[in-house]
């Protein structure tokens, strides 16, 4: 058998219309950058520090031994089914349409909000470089908020472009940004080591953050926590990339895996670097800024400076990953005729060999998203907590159903090639702790704090609600119209089917 997936791609009924021109490295690129934990580290450890103090950072491996379990299961389906739009065919293959739809329209939703709320992490980094870049207001309440906007939308705007160019320029720039992104996180971890002005017991301080809670500090810990959460997912990424990779049933799962390690060692030591490199750890740009002002307190303004340049070239390539991801899901949902207009958000450009029209309908969306909550100074955390409570929700519509399967006995398959990836008698232990991290995931994260949602005026109820809300609406609503409209027209398109010997070209489900 080849080793090129296009046999797996038969079993789903497509034959592949994308070009494979990845490697292995653009494959565990695509993973990282999505991860990307410069961005992730700098754009919410404001949250995590004035939430939780120092104390915040062991969210950073308690998040990580929750999120490898969901990656191990991943990485036993990448190495199966590398297919375009990963958690929406993974799920097709291990229950039934309806929930497999459920689990892409959700992860489509989770990755445009992604895109708007990782677009954001310009604010925090950009003004902190030069004043230049503070083109509304002096950088305090709805100037902030409105700055932020701008910025991300130029940057989603450069991402759109670059996507509908064709996966070969999105690699190239991708995998040069990650090169650098890594080169200059390992260089910033050696940087700090040099200015310890304290020991590592930092992270056992809190700062009184407990105080005023119900919970005392566990109630604090659990909030400043997703400043964590946001950080570590994304690398199905790696096998949403399948039908463009070469050799994906070996690079998927190994990029996966990977990514997702490679992400935690480098975070885990820059956050506990830094808070032992900051002069002062009770300063309150700490809880505002977050460690952008370690970067210049603690190595001075230029070198501070360089290291937030690379930070933006960071949350640069972040986007752009999460761009092409969200193209990938939209991309496979189209080409079943899922979505409404499939026929033309399925159209494959024979000069880029890219899907041009899901990256543009996607950029607007995103961009769009950011205008409703122009003047809202509550923006970053609450547009961040909404697309991880429905990356968590779309993740567990694939290990749910997985774990189902293994419990009957249908999984792992019977008539999987030899060689690849497998979790062998591990993976039900593995799998039943990937749900039960991703239910507790989803209910605190989706839990109606005003810490997040509500956390300045104006006070409304519906925006301490907006998690339930949001989800909700969009969930309901979806569904809804796929269960009575979408539904009845779903069948892979004659253009993406695989040729099926005495049959019709087009293949129905």
């Amino acid at each position: 058998m080849s080793d090129s997936g296009d046999r797996e791609l038969n079993e789903f009924g497509y034959t592949n219309q994308l070009r494979r021109t990845l490697g292995g490295f653009h494959t565990f690129a695509a993973g990282i950058s999505y991860i990307s934990v410069l961005t992730g580290v700098f754009q919410l450890s404001y949250l995590g520090l004035s939430e939780g103090g120092p104390a915040y950072w062991w969210s950073w491996p308690a998040v990580f031994a929750g999120q490898l379990m969901v990656a191990l299961c991943f990485a036993e389906l990448a190495a199966q089914y590398p297919v375009a739009g990963s958690v929406y065919n993974w799920a097709k293959k291990l229950s039934n349409p309806h929930l497999a739809w459920m689990a892409g329209w959700m992860m489509l939703l989770a990755s445009i909000v992604s895109i708007s709320a990782t677009a954001l992490a310009y604010q925090r980094t950009l003004p902190q470089i030069s004043s230049f870049f503070q083109f509304i207001g002096d950088g305090t309440g709805t100037s902030d908020a409105a700055n932020g906007v701008l910025l991300a939308a130029l940057l989603i705007v450069f991402t759109t472009l670059v996507n509908a160019f064709g996966v070969k320029l999105m690699a190239r720039i991708n995998s040069a940004g990650v090169f650098v992104e890594l080169l200059f996180a390992v260089l910033l971890v050696v940087f700090l080591a040099f200015h310890f002005v304290r020991g590592p017991g930092v992270v056992t301080e809190t700062n009184g953050t407990g105080a005023g809670h119900a919970g005392g500090y566990l109630g604090a810990f659990l909030i400043a926590g997703i400043a964590s959460s946001y950080v570590m997912y994304g690398f199905d990424t790696a096998a949403s990339l399948g039908e463009e990779s070469l050799n994906p049933h070996r690079n998927a799962p190994k990029a996966i895996m990977r990514a997702l390690i490679a992400s935690f060692l480098l975070g885990g030591l820059i956050i506990l670097f830094a808070l032992m490199a900051v002069g002062d750890i009770h300063a309150p740009e700490l809880g505002t800024v977050g460690l952008q002002y370690v970067l210049t307190d603690a190595l001075g303004p230029a070198v501070g400076r360089m290291f937030l340049f690379v930070v933006f070239i960071a949350i640069t390539v972040c986007v752009l990953a999460v761009h092409t991801a969200a193209i990938r899901i939209a991309f496979a949902m189209a080409r079943d005729n899922a979505l409404p207009g499939g026929s033309k958000l399925a159209r494959v450009n024979k000069k880029t060999g890219a899907p041009v029209l899901p990256a543009i309908v996607i950029g607007v969306l995103a961009i769009a998203l950011l205008l409703v909550n122009i003047d809202s100074t509550q923006i970053f955390s609450a547009v961040t907590s909404l697309a991880i409570i429905l990356i968590y929700l779309s993740y567990l519509l694939v290990t749910v159903p997985m774990l189902v399967r293994r419990l009957r006995g249908g999984w792992p398959r019977k008539d999987a090639p030899a060689g690849r990836f497998s979790l062998g008698r591990w993976g039900l232990p593995a799998n039943v702790l990937a749900v039960l991290w991703g239910g507790a995931m989803t209910i605190d994260l989706a839990w109606p704090r005003n810490e997040i949602y509500n956390a300045s005026p104006p006070y409304h109820w519906y925006l301490q609600w907006i998690s339930v809300l949001f989800v909700g609406v969009f969930a309901a609503g979806g569904f809804a119209y796929y269960w009575f409209v979408q539904r009845h027209r779903i069948g892979v398109l004659a253009d993406h089917a695989a040729p099926v010997a005495g049959g019709p070209e087009e293949v129905s489900r």
